[in-house]
């Protein structure tokens, strides 16, 4: 069956209040299409509109006038106010029946009257969204909130879809919305959602986020990444003459010890040295280059110098927080590299396996994330040329139809 494109947007007010974690894990655990893209955006007045008229003019009729509801919405609180301009996610998905399956995660509104009521259930509108009226009549609305927002047809996904294309790549991929001041005292961090989290559908990615929220931080940047080969050799090559020094006098002496076990024989410390020397550091050569076939899905050694930059065969999610202190704040929520000596709590403690599948990265300092943002492109998003070569594709089989 054809695989087609979809799209949730996550509101400002479920960014802002840091729920993008639990819609992420609802959305990831309960489909079967492939997050292909995401990118944080913030609309600009003629952009809302735009959205918002989509939306009102969409052809499957809502009760409560849904339509007129999110169209107004979109407008005030999607749009730019008091001259700012408000984050929210834009969530691509790829595969069969898109827009049906993602409107049954989103789900419908619950109606309340009265008090504000909370109510738990499994759509993410159940949990997140709020409609409320003033009274029973429900002639009046006191409060609404739709948390995130979907397309009802294939056809409005498109028009969607259609709309974002060409702004969307005029956009950053990290969003610059305060005034100049709030800036002069934050940090920049970058994290990476490792590719173990990713291996099956599974609510880990939207987990993790929801911890790495307790840190107070905004998400200014965001993309899927598969990591060439050359990113990765770049992002780890620092590491390297340190993981070989640390680790080839252990392998050497392991070297020793199984040989003197094997041939029960004493062997002096010079022929240690020897060991640390070749098989240590052959040894650490290769576990580097573990950690970069973990990362990219390809080793070093078995990749063709042309395929170097081309993108890997393994899926992460890079984020860009910001805030005080935010190198430290997500350092520690992040926990010790090794998950068995990882504090209680933290996150390579509740999903890391080892040194090198431990869940996460995060930059260990505010220059190194510099750097790290620099090697993955973290201003570059390409949500933009997907969704362009969705349409191409889509508007070549209209015209091959006709």
């Amino acid at each position: 069956m054809e695989q087609s494109l979809s799209y949730v947007l996550v509101t400002p007010y479920t960014v802002a209040k840091s729920r993008t974690g639990g819609v992420l894990s609802r959305l990831l655990s309960r489909i079967s299409l492939e997050l292909v893209g995401v990118q944080m955006i913030a609309m600009d007045q003629h952009i809302a509109q735009a959205y918002a008229s989509v939306i009102k003019n969409r052809k499957k009729v809502e009760g409560f006038k849904i339509s007129d509801l999110l169209s107004s919405y979109i407008e005030q609180s999607m749009g730019p106010s008091g001259g700012v301009r408000h984050r929210s996610m834009l969530l691509l998905f790829k595969g069969e029946n898109p827009t049906e399956q993602l409107a049954n995660v989103v789900g419908s509104f619950q109606k309340e009257t009265g008090s504000v009521e909370t109510v738990i259930g499994e759509s993410i509108r159940d949990t997140y969204a709020d409609l409320i009226f003033t009274d029973e009549s429900q002639n009046q609305i006191r409060y609404f909130e739709p948390a995130v927002i979907t397309a009802q047809t294939q056809e409005e996904a498109d028009a969607t879809l259609n709309l974002l294309n060409s702004w969307l790549g005029k956009q950053s991929n990290i969003i610059v919305n305060r005034p100049a001041e709030y800036y002069a005292d934050v940090e920049r961090t970058l994290v990476i959602i490792k590719p173990d989290n990713w291996k099956y559908a599974s609510s880990r990615p939207g987990m993790i986020i929801d911890m790495f929220s307790r840190s107070g931080l905004r998400i200014v940047g965001i993309k899927v990444l598969k990591m060439s080969v050359s990113q990765a050799l770049q992002f780890y090559g620092p590491t390297k003459d340190g993981l070989k020094a640390k680790l080839a006098p252990i392998y050497g002496m392991q070297a020793r010890e199984l040989l003197e076990h094997e041939f029960n024989v004493h062997l002096n410390v010079q022929l240690q040295d020897i060991l640390t020397n070749s098989f240590g550091d052959m040894y650490s050569e290769e576990q580097f280059e573990r950690i970069v076939e973990f990362m990219a899905g390809i080793k070093p050694s078995d990749c063709k110098a042309e395929d170097l930059d081309k993108p890997g065969l393994v899926k992460c999610m890079v984020l860009v927080y910001e805030g005080k202190d935010a190198v430290q704040k997500i350092r520690t929520i992040l926990g010790a590299t090794d998950p068995n000596k990882a504090a209680a709590g933290t996150i390579r403690r509740e999903f890391g396996s080892n040194i090198r599948v431990n869940a996460a990265h995060a930059s260990d300092s505010a220059e190194n994330a510099v750097r790290e943002m620099s090697i993955l492109k973290a201003e570059e998003n390409f949500c933009s040329s997907l969704i362009e070569s969705y349409l191409a594709t889509i508007n070549a089989s209209h015209r091959s139809d006709s």
